[in-house]
């Protein structure tokens, strides 16, 4: 774990290396957070990075949703969605039950043309495989704002499993 202090004192290089996969494949998140420091908190650096996505344009908003994987797939991703899977049991998957996620993922980037996105910490697959459910109902626009809002609570369990917390 790295201390905000830190993160604070790195060159701007070693703190995007640091930090980049908080945002799955997306440096470019982590950069434009660290011309903000210092941060003062795990919470402060938090925000400024829900505020760098709230205001990134469209563009890259669909670019960091197009970023994060499907869940459940068996393709190369981060170190930290390989646990995050990992521990909503997505690996563990009966052959049928992996069909069938991948059927629901299909459907859902059919309808939405990016992939679903939950953050999975403390779910397990029946909540999921529930979830994808639920949101195939919900407008594009609707879906758009909800992966942006999955992609922050994802930053923040990996902010909490990354970077101390001063004086804890």
């Amino acid at each position: 774990m790295v201390t905000i202090e830190a993160l604070n004192n790195m060159s701007k290089q070693v703190f995007t290396e640091t930090l980049k996969d908080l945002a799955e494949h997306s440096p470019w998140v982590i950069q434009r957070v660290g011309e903000h420091r210092p941060f003062g908190s795990r919470e402060a650096l938090y925000q400024q990075i829900v505020t760098i996505i709230q205001t990134a344009d469209e563009e890259e908003k669909m670019t960091l949703i197009q970023a994060h994987p499907h869940l459940g797939t068996r393709k190369k991703m981060t170190s930290f969605s390989e646990s995050e899977q990992k521990g909503a049991g997505l690996n563990e998957l009966s052959e049928a039950e992996y069909d069938q996620l991948l059927e629901l993922n299909k459907a859902y980037v059919e309808r939405f043309a990016f992939p679903f996105i939950l953050a999975v910490r403390g779910k397990n697959k029946e909540e999921i495989f529930a979830s994808i459910q639920e949101r195939l109902q919900h407008s594009k626009q609707q879906e758009r704002d909800r992966a942006l809002a999955e992609i922050s609570h994802i930053i923040r369990f990996r902010i909490e499993d990354q970077i101390k917390e001063e004086g804890s």
